[in-house]
């Protein structure tokens, strides 16, 4: 298991990279809030974070196998792309070497459906979408939004909310934070260039023009100064993705969840989802692979597996609405 201190040593260039998945949108915040506690806030599961990953296998569904485009069949093998930034997402193993992680655990599970074999390929974020783009890689799962610029280029299969989420120190007396009042006059921790900055600014100025006092704001750099923070009461929350949070509070106990919200703001729920080449006939079957999954209920003991069960859909969609275009 990780020590406090490496998880502690995740940079602010990860936290922007979860972060660049999507626009934060601005609205009725009702929409967007989720009830308080989730991953890190029971009992802190014990995470395999070795090589060897005894990962949860799945049977072939040979009428969704028989949907996989033809070059990709012929082939043998899931050719998917992932970027190692952080646990539990996808990272590298204790022997510097292999990449593990939810990600590669769904992708693992869809793999087995379709009847392929899976190829993983780490590479860096930008890269990753090339390579999908190009036809190199049949799939792209790392923790992708779906939004509708995005749409436009690539096709989607949901497999998890886009959530993020307010952690505090683990004696804090704070419980609950879902709604811009529950932060008037705190003194709170976000990532600079970030949706959750964004969404942090609008609940501020929410909270100016309802009377209420405003926010005090702290930027850092690195995730080992905010948590520092925490810890020294210098902050009383900090606002950032929901796996890391859920991880860091598992793995050091340190910390606690006490509220989630959608990455894509208020007025859209943001889904993470496998993207495929435009057009190439991936998307179907991946998304009819993924809801046999989560009937069968080897999705749900995926996420359970990586402390992430919060995050979970209910249903895998083809392009969904994704996060509004910039404008």
């Amino acid at each position: 298991m990780p020590s406090a201190s490496r998880i502690a040593a995740l940079t602010m260039s990860s936290l922007l990279l979860l972060a660049a998945c999507g626009t934060a949108s601005r609205g009725v915040d009702s929409l967007a809030a989720a009830p308080a506690g989730g991953p890190g806030s029971s009992a802190a599961p014990k995470f395999n974070t070795g090589p060897d990953q005894k990962r949860i296998t799945a049977a072939k569904v040979d009428a969704i196998a028989a949907e996989v485009p033809a070059a990709i069949k012929a082939a043998g093998e899931l050719r998917v792309g992932t970027s190692t930034f952080e646990p539990p997402l996808s990272f590298v193993a204790d022997d510097n070497v292999t990449p593990i992680g939810l990600e590669e655990d769904i992708a693992s599970l869809i793999a087995d459906v379709l009847g392929l074999k899976l190829h993983l390929e780490a590479t860096s974020w930008e890269n990753l979408f090339l390579a999908v783009r190009s036809g190199k890689d049949n799939l792209g799962i790392s923790n992708i939004t779906v939004t509708e610029e995005r749409k436009d280029i690539y096709d989607f299969a949901t497999y998890r909310l886009d959530q993020l989420a307010w952690e505090v120190a683990k004696d804090s007396p704070i419980t609950s934070i879902t709604k811009p009042a529950d932060i008037a006059g705190l003194t709170v921790s976000v990532g600079s260039g970030t949706n959750q900055e964004k969404i942090l600014l609008d609940w501020d100025k929410q909270n100016k023009a309802a009377g209420l006092k405003p926010v005090k704001i702290q930027y850092y750099q690195k995730a080992a100064d905010y948590y520092l923070a925490l810890k020294s009461g210098r902050i009383v929350a900090n606002f950032g993705p929901n796996p890391t949070a859920a991880y860091h509070a598992a793995v050091t106990g340190d910390t606690k969840i006490v509220g989630t919200y959608s990455g894509g703001g208020a007025t859209v729920q943001g889904l993470i989802a496998a993207m495929t080449q435009k057009g190439n006939g991936l998307a179907k079957p991946v998304s009819e692979a993924l809801n046999a999954l989560i009937k069968s209920g080897k999705y749900a003991e995926v996420l359970a597996r990586w402390g992430l069960s919060s995050e979970a859909v209910q249903e895998s969609s083809v392009n969904p609405p994704g996060l509004p275009r910039q404008k």
